[in-house]
């Protein structure tokens, strides 16, 4: 095959071969509730800083806390539900609760957003 015709699949990370990602992909295969909340969940979080790093992994979206990567927040998307870990602290066990409604979402925002303002 000449390289003229050769297109690649997809982006592809500068630090590696791998296909990078989109958050977009863990959209695909959700029911609309657990759509809904894991868009709103993304919004809030990149609201509390401009220091908030996203990173889209295969089965799950991480957030973290500036270059140091201090990671507070991991979600993992199911068919019906979230899987919201929340971290405080790196020697503390995380917080982790399945999540369904946005009235959850809204009780679990408080604990997010103290998880950011502490990570070291």
């Amino acid at each position: 095959m000449s390289e003229e015709n050769h297109k690649p699949s997809s982006f592809q990370s500068p630090y590696s071969n791998k296909p990078i990602l989109s958050f977009e992909s863990h959209l695909k295969g959700l029911g609309e509730q657990p759509r809904a909340l894991l868009l709103e969940l993304r919004n809030f979080v990149k609201s509390l800083g401009d220091n908030v790093i996203e990173e889209v992994r295969p089965h799950r979206v991480v957030y973290a806390k500036s270059l140091t990567f201090r990671i507070f927040l991991d979600i993992q998307p199911k068919n019906d539900s979230l899987l919201i870990s929340a971290r405080s602290s790196r020697n503390e066990p995380a917080a982790i609760l399945t999540v369904r409604t946005a009235e959850e979402v809204e009780h679990l925002k408080p604990q997010i957003k103290h998880a950011y303002q502490i990570i070291r």
